[in-house]
């Protein structure tokens, strides 16, 4: 067992050396600069196949641990690969993005190990968690029942939703909650991971769902409203839920249905957190009133934003205060259109009202 143990940290380090240059890449990606961001950073491929094969010995008992370590090198590797293939095609951003989709495959597979392996414990937490020994304690003896489901949410479904329910927190316990919405052509089974790690050094409950088409509806009939609020009841009946905190979220095309679907007269959402959204004064006309007045909306959008312009954002943030709403609004000067994962810590203190 002792080679094995020196296996392990042999590939995890490399391993998780590899995930933060992803997600590094993932927060700071703008098209027409991604040559000088991969330039600036340290191939993280070569340490990491150097050390792929000291798992290939393993006995059969220790297979499970060995697939996770396998699939999660294989994907981070692929992921980096298909971001070195991305630079010389420069002029489609969507290559880079199809290349960071194996992201979070590779954090999908790792995940099981969360509990068991002190450093994948601490990569799952955001900056608060990591430095805080006790919870990690805490989460390496999870709740019964606790952890990442999948609930008719395979890659290829739609209308389905990920969750996270809460290790360390009492199950009897009301926690708040976070319904995050993917971008235009995403699936919640790949964003549910932009947001795990803040949601469990919180103790809230996590909800990633699908839309149903392509995108979310925000032209013609209103088909993803009614299959939210499904899952809300769904999860509610397996979790007590704080009806004081529910937060629904979303980037892009998932930030703009968070204005639309939130801001119905019925929303049983109390916050709302648009990210790198599109916006209309339409949308404020569609809305009820009284959901409007006095509602706290967290608006966050980055001045370098190719896609939707930050004079969106501001143009949003003056016609929701106009309309009574309580508009926290953050700009930040270093994001394109991309999700800025170190906003979600303060999203949570803003809706725990600290």
């Amino acid at each position: 067992m002792d080679q094995e143990v020196e296996d392990l940290v042999a590939v995890l380090g490399p391993l998780l050396r590899a995930l933060g240059v992803l997600e590094f890449v993932a927060r700071y990606l703008h098209p027409p600069t991604l040559p000088q961001l991969l330039a600036a950073l340290e191939d993280p491929s070569p340490p990491l196949r150097e050390v792929e094969g000291r798992l290939c010995g393993w006995p059969d008992a220790l297979s499970p641990v060995r697939t996770a370590l396998e699939t999660a090198a294989a994907d981070a590797l692929a992921a980096w690969e298909g971001l070195v293939g991305a630079v010389e095609t420069a002029d489609d951003p969507t290559v880079a993005w199809r290349a960071l989709r194996r992201l979070p495959r590779a954090q999908e597979a790792l995940w099981p190990l969360s509990s068991a392996v002190a450093p994948v414990n601490r990569y799952f937490l955001d900056a608060r968690g990591r430095g805080d020994p006790d919870l990690q304690v805490q989460l390496s003896e999870p709740a019964d029942g606790s952890g990442v489901r999948h609930v008719a949410n395979a890659y290829g479904e739609r209308g389905g939703y990920s969750l996270y329910l809460p290790e360390a927190r009492d199950p009897s316990s009301p926690a708040p909650l976070i319904m995050a919405l993917h971008g235009g052509s995403g699936h919640g089974r790949g964003f549910l991971w932009t947001w795990l790690p803040a949601a469990r050094a919180a103790g809230a409950v996590l909800v990633a769902p699908t839309s149903i088409g392509a995108s979310w509806s925000l032209h013609g009939e209103d088909v993803d409203t009614p299959n939210l609020c499904r899952m809300l009841d769904e999860v509610s009946a397996r979790r007590p839920l704080d009806a004081d905190r529910l937060l629904l979220t979303g980037m892009s095309d998932g930030g703009t249905f968070s204005y639309l679907t939130g801001l119905q007269a019925d929303s049983p959402f109390t916050h709302l957190a648009p990210v790198a959204a599109a916006f209309h004064p339409v949308l404020l006309a569609l809305a009820d009133p009284r959901q409007v007045k006095g509602r706290p909306i967290q608006i966050i959008h980055g001045l370098l934003d190719w896609m939707f312009p930050v004079k969106v954002a501001r143009e949003a943030k003056a016609n929701l205060e106009a309309a009574g709403a309580r508009v926290t609004y953050r700009e930040i000067a270093d994001l394109s259109h991309t999700y800025p994962r170190e906003a979600n810590t303060d999203l949570l203190d803003w809706l725990a009202g600290a």
